[in-house]
């Protein structure tokens, strides 16, 4: 299923129920389409309702590769990019379904780190009954799971390894659309799991 064809609609005269009803009935949703979704989910002018019933559209219905691309292009773009042409090696990241052991992203992480790769993670909280990643790490005392990005950055830089959730100013968007998925039963959709935790940085 190829991505649909750009609206001509301008984006402010689009109707959030319209878009949830293509995806309820199996249409592939335009870029612009998607695109308008996520901004309304980071600028607060879509409710938790329409999230929820956005993500169970798709849970049934799936998404397109081209859709899933734009929806991790727009969560991403919710919120600033961060840049990481100041470092030596490759900027890496791997995304997961998670698990209740969190066993690949606390060893990947530094494995990578230690062959000269750079892993910027932002993983996230609550997935079911397991738990993100970060709850675990919060419960280590002294760890910033919400750090500014400087010290993001530094961190990142300095040991080649970070892990933190995202900020009012990293992937807004999905931070709220992964609170929405994990209290409507939408975690296990792997169109969905394949956009969450968006790279919130370009490597230029």
């Amino acid at each position: 299923m190829a991505l649909a064809r750009a609206s001509l609609k301008p984006l402010n005269t689009m109707l959030i129920q319209e878009i949830i009803r293509k995806k309820r009935d199996g249409q592939a949703l335009s870029r612009d389409e998607i695109r308008y979704f996520t901004r309304g989910i980071g600028n607060q002018s879509i409710s938790e309702g329409q999230i929820a019933a956005f993500a169970m559209a798709v849970f049934f219905r799936g998404m397109s590769l081209d859709e899933r691309v734009a929806l991790t292009e727009g969560m991403r773009d919710s919120g600033e990019i961060l840049a990481w042409d100041d470092l030596d090696g490759p900027a890496i990241d791997k995304h997961s379904t998670g698990g209740v052991g969190d066993n690949v992203s606390l060893m990947l992480g530094p494995l990578v780190a230690a062959c000269g790769g750079y892993v910027p993670m932002i993983s996230g909280r609550g997935l079911g009954h397991t738990g993100g990643t970060l709850d675990k790490l919060d419960s280590i005392p002294g760890y910033q799971t919400m750090p500014s990005n400087q010290v993001f950055r530094r961190v990142v830089k300095d040991c080649g390894v970070a892990i933190i959730g995202q900020t009012a100013s990293l992937a807004p968007a999905d931070k709220r659309f992964y609170a929405t998925r994990d209290i409507t039963a939408t975690v296990e959709s792997l169109d969905l799991t394949k956009a969450a935790r968006p790279k919130s940085w370009r490597r230029v």
